[in-house]
């Protein structure tokens, strides 16, 4: 939905990019590449964008990323220019926004007394195939399985993993963590960092899953009446599994969906293959924003060191994607530590988020490249 240019200027006239740890837009040329470097591998005149008024292809969208690059270092100067020289097409309805962040978890390379819940490698026996090569109607679906004497069946669930052993000493092994809670909250984030008993650290990266449906422990906690809604974040289900270790392991269980890793230097890593960039990369369904878009986030965070929340306008990059981002949620990258983890185990903010397209882009559109 466009938004009138009174409204863009009136919005511009707040950006700022202060509460994303940033000195200066420039700061933002960095994402802003891995971004336009992602569009460019699409095909030019392949559509990304086809929803009721908007028809954009890679290449328009790629004109436009190009454009604000060009325009960052105006923009210390006079905000508003980003009214002047892009569309705003308001994401509708109103978006949620959710974080997510980089945990850090005890770990070990080596399994021992201490270190003795395994994070695993993707298995060999674990396939994938698109469905969309069989039949038109399941374009964009994956079907994941396991092939066995009795034919294809689906990949073995949370439960029969970690507690049936169904991977137990296949090698599929890549390191062991002090935590199962740790582990749990690991998958769900889809990447994080372990602490090394030598004092190092490794990233740990999403690498591919068992194709189960995820399954949210909040809602369950809520729905049986363990933690009430109006108190529910991530601290506070890692409280309830911590204090109430004899019943954890079945409820983390009610979550089918099991993630598997693979161990880097470097991290943490979106869709697009570009490392994220804390209040900046955002997960996003590819079929409402296409991977690569620049947006405006018109929210509010909480700042950690009053508890309280602050107004937010800023840039943020579409370079992610989540199995429960769905429609127009968005889940913003807040980073790694602490205080990442409270942003991100906090936020649940009603938000309004705007798509930018160039106005010249718009025009020859318009004009049908006249």
């Amino acid at each position: 939905m466009p938004t009138s240019p009174n409204e863009a200027r009136g919005l511009a006239a707040h950006l700022f990019c202060g509460p994303q740890g940033l000195d200066s837009w420039k700061a933002l040329r960095p994402a802003l590449e891995d971004s336009l470097g992602y569009i460019l591998r699409r095909p030019d005149d392949a559509v990304c964008v086809h929803r009721p008024g908007l028809t954009l292809t890679w290449g328009e969208l790629g004109d436009s990323v190009a454009e604000l690059m060009a325009l960052l270092p105006a923009l210390d100067r006079d905000p508003r220019l980003l009214a002047d020289h892009f569309q705003w097409l308001k994401v509708a309805p109103d978006t949620l926004l959710t974080g997510y962040y980089e945990p850090w978890l005890e770990a070990s390379l080596t399994p021992d007394d201490t270190f003795r819940y395994p994070l695993y490698g993707v298995p060999d026996d674990l396939k994938t195939i698109d469905l969309g090569k069989f039949h038109h109607r399941w374009k964009g679906q994956r079907l994941v399985y396991r092939m066995t004497e009795n034919g294809i069946e689906p990949y073995p669930d949370r439960a029969a993993i970690d507690s049936g052993g169904e991977l137990e000493d296949k090698g599929y092994e890549i390191a062991w963590a002090k935590d199962p809670v740790d582990v749990f909250f690991l998958q769900i984030q889809g990447s994080g960092r372990l602490a090394l008993p030598d004092g190092t650290s490794r990233h740990i990266l999403y690498e591919g899953k068992n194709g189960r449906k995820y399954v949210s422990l909040g809602r369950v906690l809520i729905e049986r009446g363990y933690v009430p809604r109006e108190e529910m974040s991530m601290q506070r289900i890692r409280r309830f599994l911590n204090a109430n270790p004899d019943v954890a392991f079945k409820l983390m269980f009610e979550n089918p969906s099991y993630v598997f890793f693979r161990l880097s230097d470097t991290g943490p890593f979106g869709s697009i293959n570009s490392i994220l960039t804390p209040r900046v990369s955002a997960a996003v369904d590819p079929s409402m924003i296409p991977l690569g878009s620049a947006c405006v986030l018109k929210t509010a965070l909480m700042d950690y060191g009053t508890g309280e929340s602050e107004s937010f306008t800023s840039l943020v990059l579409a370079q992610d994607t989540g199995g429960a981002i769905k429609g127009t949620r968005m889940d913003l990258f807040c980073g790694s530590g602490t205080e990442a983890e409270q942003l991100a185990g906090h936020l649940q903010e009603r938000s309004e988020v705007f798509m930018l397209v160039s106005k010249k882009v718009m025009a020859v559109r318009e004009t049908g490249g006249e």
